[in-house]
């Protein structure tokens, strides 16, 4: 808008500069025609016509618009004045214009003889100088005129716009699970009505969330409890009997002698008996790890890694342990335990890997658990299984997060944790 401004201001210089130059030039136009006149005249009634033109041409100022050039033969032709002076307008500016052509010559003669003209060259730098000064006047107001605007516009559009900015990234912090942090109520009505219920909105996910974690955290102690009094029965009721039925079979082997088909009978039960009782105390491992509280995280941590070593010797299982484990405790402590043991079961089930990598730290105020393997992977639309499942509920609960991805050939279980004051929780009943 502006900038068609300023090339109409710049049309209407153009029309009006040729007419406003004729007007101006016209009454000097007249006079010198009126000075051609009376100059014949004179030298008409003169007697000595020649010396009065000298005289008269010497009285001329060079400066003035009024002239005599000498008709005689071998005199230069006439030469306007120049349109620019040293301190006009630039070329480009006059060449835009409709400079009338305002030289206007009347002849002089002598017994009837031409002898020059009395020419009428105007000085047009001043007015030329005029009209580029009120096009840089324009020219600076329209371009003062569009900086206001702008500086006007950016500032009534940033108002209006920066709730928006505010109210979308404060939807996309709900999006990704930030309740905390308030969306900043401002801006219209309609805005600080949106804001004030993404606001509620924030509150009540937030809740929410707070409940689930609360349910899947009783959920978890549930299961735990359920889990210790399994335990505890097996231990309790099934490895007494697993030890009578084995002290049993001895006592019956050293009676009899071991002859025949009934040697070979107590030597299958022998060895059925020993099965049961490393089947049950593999069940009981994975039910309860009950040395955690006895031994700590850590060295409960390195005798799983030891059990999966002597059970898988043909993958080859390195582990970076961070001895701080052993100051965590409670639901925590058994998180950490059963991620691990979760993924290194899956490693030694369905990967086919011939090596894998354990590292679990503390750093800072969250504890972080990651296991490696260069196994086959995971197809593209795979979900958690019923034991990773679990273990995210787990996590889930005690506002940690668990991920399953594939870099660089290897697949990776990676669980963050926060402390906090989750390192003494007791497991709630």
């Amino acid at each position: 808008m502006f900038i068609t401004a300023l090339l109409m201001g710049g049309v209407l210089l153009h029309v009006f500069t040729t007419g406003q130059l004729a007007e101006e030039n016209e009454p000097a136009q007249r006079s010198t025609r009126a000075v051609a006149e009376a100059l014949n005249s004179v030298l008409r009634s003169s007697d000595n016509p020649r010396k009065t033109l000298d005289d008269f041409v010497l009285k001329l100022d060079a400066s003035s618009d009024i002239q005599f050039h000498q008709a005689e033969a071998g005199s230069p032709p006439f030469a306007p004045r120049p349109l620019q002076g040293s301190h006009g307008p630039p070329g480009w500016f006059v060449n835009l214009l409709t400079i009338p052509d305002l030289h206007i010559a009347f002849p002089v003669t002598i017994d009837g003889q031409r002898v020059g003209d009395i020419v009428f060259s105007p000085d047009l730098s001043a007015a030329l100088f005029e009209t580029w000064a009120g096009f840089l006047a324009l020219a600076g107001f329209v371009v003062a005129l569009a900086a206001l605007t702008a500086i006007i516009a950016y500032v009534l559009a940033g108002s209006a716009l920066r709730p928006l900015q505010d109210l979308g990234a404060g939807l996309t912090r709900i999006r990704r699970g930030d309740y905390a942090t308030p969306i900043p109520v401002a801006g219209p009505p309609q805005i600080r009505q949106s804001c004030d219920e993404a606001n509620a909105l924030a509150r009540t996910l937030a809740q929410l969330s707070q409940d689930n974690r609360d349910l899947l955290h009783r959920l978890v102690s549930l299961q735990d409890n359920e889990r210790r009094d399994l335990a505890r029965e097996l231990h309790d009721e099934l490895g007494p009997l697993l030890f009578s039925i084995r002290a049993g079979t001895i006592a019956l082997s050293e009676a009899t002698p071991q002859t025949g088909h009934l040697g070979n009978s107590v030597q299958e039960v022998m060895r059925s008996v020993e099965a049961l009782q490393q089947t049950n105390r593999r069940i009981l491992d994975r039910l309860r790890p009950l040395y955690i509280e006895e031994l700590g995280l850590e060295a409960s941590v390195q005798t799983l890694l030891r059990n999966f070593r002597a059970q898988a010797p043909h993958v080859g299982l390195t582990a970076t342990i961070d001895p701080a484990l052993d100051v965590i405790e409670g639901p925590l402590a058994q998180t950490v335990y059963r991620v691990i043991q979760e993924a290194l079961t899956n490693v030694l089930r369905h990967a086919g890997a011939q090596e894998a990598h354990v590292e679990a730290v503390v750093s800072g105020d969250a504890l972080t658990v990651e296991v490696s393997d260069d196994g086959a992977g995971f197809p593209a639309d795979n979900v958690f299984g019923r034991g990773l499942t679990g273990m995210h509920e787990r996590v889930r609960a005690l506002s940690g997060s668990l991920s399953l991805l594939r870099a660089d050939e290897r697949t990776h279980v990676r669980c963050r944790l926060p402390l906090g004051e989750l390192r003494d929780e007791p497991i709630a009943g």
